[in-house]
């Protein structure tokens, strides 16, 4: 049985057909696509609100013909007078799956060590592997129309990720990054600078810990990057340190002039929602360069593709 915990839980090898199933999910939308969640129930654990992520899951199991349950944390005991342990034993006898975004990491690891069924990580503190797939995708699309190779395309590219760079989509790209071949430069104070987790999980998977650079000046970051990334300054949780969260990374702050660092055909990224005014401005974000809603849209297709990997008899 598989997970999807994070991004190197599929062997490079596995990773081309992952890639071409979404491919494949995304051209053939609307005709008629094998059911490959026929008959399947999957859990959708949500300790963390969402737009995107719970509405391209639910959308997507019932694409593949399973039936989604949505379950927040006030409508299960997680962790709340029963263990994770017990929960997730108990659930792997009702479902087939379960898709959980929550705070802490060690709950989706818990989840998939004592259940029964595959644990797809929609979104932790720690990491959003989701996400870097859907993005890594769309940058393919695009890249592998002057290659013809699609995984390919992504080799050697830069991408340049400035604010918080301690927090989830950053220790994401920096693991995605390495194990697609591109190269991470990431930009922000030295208070959000990668910590030591995202450094021992790239050596556990056999990167160096120091396969990325991190630099305080933002423009040396973005410098000749193929993509310019960035997320929300305060992310759900973080609300009472906004005051001096904004303070502190406003210099990191997406406008056309740091984008102008980049190289000419550099695209923006931003895993949405965007606090306009804040790490981007409207300008870089309305631009033509700017692929948020195909990022956006691209997750939909892409988790069907991971949905179907799980959720078959052979994983």
């Amino acid at each position: 049985m598989k997970h999807f915990l994070k991004e190197t839980d599929f062997a490079l090898h596995e990773i081309p057909e992952v890639f071409a199933i979404a491919r494949n999910c995304k051209a053939q939308r609307g005709r008629h696509v094998p059911p490959t969640l026929d008959g399947q129930s999957w859990a959708l654990i949500f300790s963390k609100s969402s737009t995107r992520t719970r509405v391209s899951f639910e959308v997507g199991i019932r694409e593949l013909g399973g039936h989604s349950l949505f379950l927040n944390q006030n409508d299960i005991q997680l962790g709340r007078g029963e263990s994770i342990a017990d929960t997730t034993r108990v659930l792997s006898r009702y479902l087939h799956g379960l898709v959980v975004r929550t705070f802490d990491h060690a709950d989706v690891e818990a989840l998939a060590k004592y259940g029964s069924v595959p644990v797809i990580n929609a979104l932790t503190d720690f990491l959003h592997p989701c996400q870097i797939y859907a993005d890594a995708f769309t940058l393919a699309e695009r890249w592998s129309r002057e290659t013809g190779d699609f995984l390919a395309s992504l080799k050697g590219k830069k991408i340049a990720f400035l604010g918080d760079c301690a927090c989830n989509v950053a220790n994401s790209w920096i693991l995605g990054a390495n194990l697609f071949g591109m190269k991470v430069a990431l930009a922000g104070p030295s208070q959000y600078a990668p910590g030591e987790g995202i450094r021992a999980l790239l050596g556990d998977e056999g990167f160096a810990a120091d396969a990325f650079t991190f630099t305080e000046d933002p423009r040396e970051a973005v410098r000749g990057a193929d993509v310019v990334y960035t997320d929300v300054w305060v992310s759900m949780g973080k609300e009472d340190e906004m005051r001096d969260r904004t303070a502190a990374l406003k210099p990191y702050s997406v406008t056309a002039e740091l984008f102008g660092e980049a190289k000419d055909d550099a695209l923006f990224m931003h895993c949405l929602p965007a606090y306009v005014g804040y790490e981007v401005s409207q300008e870089v974000l309305d631009s033509s360069r700017s692929i948020v809603f195909d990022q956006a849209e691209n997750r939909l297709h892409m988790q069907k593709a991971i949905l179907s990997v799980l959720g078959s008899p052979r994983s």
